[in-house]
């Protein structure tokens, strides 16, 4: 008997469909075609033991299962419980009248009860397109499933209750999810806030500035200057996710496995820190069975980059074009992925090796020609796509010990939603533009250029403080994110000048 199940395949962050045929006849011996990997072929073994554990017993005839399309490699043990079902109903173990009505997945235990699975919401999102009625899946990822409206999603521990569902013994609960009321539930929580700063109100207002326009920031300062600190609240000054926003980097956390089984959606803008010893592949993305990298799980929210110098150089290479594209193409000899990497980048680093140079009152011990090779591990082209660079010095005793109560995250956060809404009625008709950062050299001159005056200080600048061509641009950029900030429709002089403080690094001085 010929019996069609269906599951899915995750690519990138999209599901593929695939057709799950099992066909039966006299025999003993067992067939599994259709490019799946080592773990798909140990199902066996699995679907086994489930099977004889819950009182049943493994079919005694020849079984021939083809995974379609064939030229799409499955991998990963999420198969176990489509194809258990599978092999049951081609051997009249179950009815197979309604198969076909549902998308299944699961992983199986020797017992029978189901494991959570990766990238449930992309496989969810697919059945919905494809047209299923439903999906089952392991009741750990129903909640992150039920996030897409109009499926029915089951939720299930074992395997057994998915074959008396079939045969019409056991009657299923759909999942009921008010994906409005979870997402504004959780939106506006943020564990860290500027209030806690000291000091800083200059680093503070480089900080809402590029929050405001997007821009990518750099620190530069000694060690305790509080450059980490401030870079982990950023995400509270932060716009809140839109649904779409939060859906689509929910998708990319699904397929890493990272989602959290209390709450189905990331709610909140993503914050991620790497460590410097860091390899290119787990920064980009990719491996032996492709998974998204940091700058893709930081879709939407904040890649930080602590110690910037310490990192390999070829890490930080790679991050030239997704700073640019936004996106990530992952090219091998059996697979090509694209992830999405739209996320802001902020970098600390020191200014020399024992990280006292220009130090206030600690003295610089680096030899001589210490501190240039050390500053230049960070490429120039690295360096040009970085808007705001900032030098931070130390906290004096009186500013930490001051009482004097600092402006909370939340009211740095109204001042950069309404930037924003500026920003989003200036380019609702330039597709692919939502901040000022992602302005093209077309829309600057459009949008960004400086009356006569402005013009004038900026030659000035440029000219004085030896500014490289590359800095040009970018000041312009920031430029207008400060206008914005002020609601003015012209780019003064002033905000020109705020500007060009932020490119600390260009200057030949430095």
């Amino acid at each position: 008997m010929l019996v069609k199940v269906f599951g899915a395949a995750v690519q990138g962050i999209e599901a593929t469909t695939i057709t799950i045929e099992v066909n039966t006849s006299r025999g003993i011996k067992f067939f599994l075609v259709g490019l799946p990997d080592t773990s798909v072929k140990e199902s066996h073994e699995r679907i086994v033991s489930a099977l004889q554990y819950n009182g049943f017993r493994f079919p005694t005839t020849q079984i021939i299962i083809n995974m379609a399309p064939a030229d799409i490699r499955k991998e990963g043990s999420s198969y176990d419980l489509p194809l258990a079902i599978g092999i049951m109903a081609a051997a009249e173990m179950i009815n197979s009248e309604t198969i076909s009505h549902y998308m299944i997945m699961g992983e199986l235990s020797l017992d029978g009860s189901l494991q959570p699975i990766r990238g449930a919401l992309p496989i969810a999102l697919r059945a919905k397109e494809d047209g299923f009625e439903g999906i089952i899946l392991p009741q750990q990822n129903a909640k992150e499933a039920a996030v897409v409206n109009g499926l029915k999603v089951y939720g299930v521990s074992n395997i057994l209750q998915v074959i008396n569902f079939f045969n019409g013994k056991e009657q299923l609960k759909a999942m009921e999810f008010d994906i409005e009321k979870e997402f504004f539930k959780h939106q506006s929580h943020c564990e860290f806030d500027f209030s806690e700063v000291r000091g800083q109100s200059f680093i503070k207002r480089a900080f809402e500035v590029a929050a405001s326009g997007g821009h990518n920031l750099i620190l530069v300062g000694s060690p305790g200057s509080g450059k980490s600190m401030m870079a982990k609240r950023l995400p509270g000054i932060l716009p809140p996710l839109t649904l779409s926003e939060s859906v689509e980097t929910t998708q990319i956390h699904s397929v890493a496995g990272l989602t959290c089984r209390t709450s189905s959606l990331v709610t909140a803008r993503p914050f991620r820190s790497p460590h410097h010893s860091i390899s290119s592949i787990a920064l980009v993305g990719g491996g032996h069975i492709p998974q998204p990298g940091e700058i893709s799980l930081a879709h939407n929210g904040v890649l930080f980059l602590d110690e910037l110098p310490e990192f390999n150089r070829a890490a930080l290479e790679v991050l030239r074009q997704p700073l640019e594209d936004h996106k990530i193409s992952v090219s091998r000899a059996t697979y090509s992925v694209e992830y999405p990497c739209s996320f802001m980048f902020i970098a600390s680093m020191n200014p020399c090796p024992c990280g006292y140079y220009g130090h206030p009152t600690k003295e610089c011990v680096c030899a001589p020609g210490q501190v240039q090779r050390y500053m230049n591990r960070i490429s120039g082209p690295l360096l040009d796509r970085i808007d705001i660079q900032c030098e931070i010095q130390p906290l004096p005793i009186n500013d930490i010990t001051n009482a004097h109560p600092e402006e909370p995250s939340e009211c740095i956060r109204k001042r950069v939603i309404s930037a924003r809404k500026i920003q989003e009625k200036r380019f609702e008709n330039d597709k692919g533009c939502y901040c000022n950062a992602q302005m093209t050299e077309k829309m600057i001159q459009k949008y960004a250029q400086p009356n006569k005056e402005g013009l004038e200080l900026l030659r000035m600048s440029m000219n004085r403080l030896n500014l490289s061509a590359r800095a040009y641009s970018r000041i312009l950029k920031v430029a207008r994110t400060i206008a914005d900030l002020d609601a003015s429709d012209d780019i003064l002089p002033h905000h020109l000048a705020e500007a060009i403080a932020y490119r600390k690094m260009d200057r030949s001085s430095y």
